[in-house]
């Protein structure tokens, strides 16, 4: 008898026919709302400004520039900086006449910019240069 009483006292569960087409349901209407919110973060359309900054990052991570993410400095590597300035050099030369007045504005800033700290940390000009020998 004690069995009866505890079977009455237990809740009961009621599961209907329609419980699938509810979790359905609501598996929509969450496909649409992580839908909705990639849609509100749009990758932007690719420009020039965003290749040069892609590159120019790159020869300031040769440069010595830049830090790890435990926060140690990256070594410097002046020939891979040298290939990425020279890449940025190449890039102006093709797209002369063909970018727009800011984009070649920002071409030849970070030209400058980078090809001065080259410069500066490849010793350029600093140290004297020996005079050939004389026979």
């Amino acid at each position: 008898m004690s069995d009866q009483t505890d079977n009455q006292d237990a809740p009961k569960i009621i599961v209907d026919s329609d419980w699938k087409t509810e979790a359905a349901d609501e598996k929509a209407k969450l496909d649409e709302e992580t839908q909705n919110a990639a849609a509100s973060q749009e990758i932007p359309e690719p420009n020039l400004s965003e290749l040069i900054n892609m590159i120019a990052m790159q020869a300031v991570i040769g440069l010595g520039g830049m830090q790890s993410p435990t926060g140690e400095p990256i070594p410097q590597d002046l020939p891979v900086a040298k290939h990425y300035i020279d890449l940025l050099g190449l890039l102006e030369e093709k797209t002369k006449g063909n970018a727009t007045e800011e984009e070649a504005q920002i071409m030849s800033g970070v030209l400058h910019e980078l090809r001065m700290r080259f410069v500066e940390f490849a010793g350029g000009g600093s140290a004297p240069v020996a005079a050939p020998p004389v026979e």
